[in-house]
């Protein structure tokens, strides 16, 4: 096993981590709100595809660092999953430039007036519902997962390795949907971006 990275302080971690969430978790529902009106002299939307490629690099560090972990590879699990967070981070600020510079696509628009008609939702069909249910869930659990991630690597940083399995259990999982329905998001959304 490794030996700790930090200094454990709980109180400390609790509110770092708490406050940290809450900011990015508002500046992403805040800053989505607007459009930001600039030529950038390319099309925004590449942050998007930005995005997409990012989450599957996450995707497959995550699978690498499962199975360095089961292999006993410990410093190699760290050095992944900290890539992992590294590229998350870089998500995180690629994901508000986007929204920020391109503005909301509607899914099934495909005229790109901001309203989908009767014929645009049939021309799409059921495929609206799945992309919304996928959305949906990308979303929410995009939303919660944050600190149950920092709160994970803390445990891990500190050398309680029992707490961070414990934690990866829960954390693992949803952050590995997360990051692989961000991609399948893109793809279906791609076709109605301006």
């Amino acid at each position: 096993m490794l030996s700790a990275s930090i200094t454990k302080n709980d109180k400390k971690a609790i509110w770092l981590i708490g406050i940290f969430s809450v900011v990015v978790f508002s500046a992403i529902v805040l800053l989505s709100r607007y459009k930001l009106e600039v030529d950038l002299g390319f099309n925004a939307h590449i942050f998007a595809t930005i995005n997409a490629f990012l989450n599957s690099a996450i995707a497959v560090l995550l699978v690498a660092a499962l199975v360095s972990v089961r292999k006993g590879k410990y410093q190699l699990h760290k050095q992944l999953m900290t890539t992992a967070l590294v590229l998350s981070i870089l998500f995180l600020v690629s994901y508000i430039a986007h929204h920020l510079l391109a503005g909301e696509a509607k899914f099934g628009d495909s005229n790109h007036d901001g309203i989908v008609s009767e014929d645009e939702k049939a021309l799409v069909g059921n495929l609206r519902f799945i992309y919304y249910f996928i959305l949906g869930t990308h979303i929410i659990l995009a939303a919660i997962i944050l600190p149950f991630i920092l709160f994970t690597a803390y445990r891990a940083l500190t050398a309680e390795f029992a707490l961070h399995k414990k934690l990866a259990r829960i954390t693992w999982p949803l952050w590995f949907y997360v990051a692989v329905t961000g991609p399948v998001v893109y793809w279906l959304i791609r076709p109605f971006y301006k």
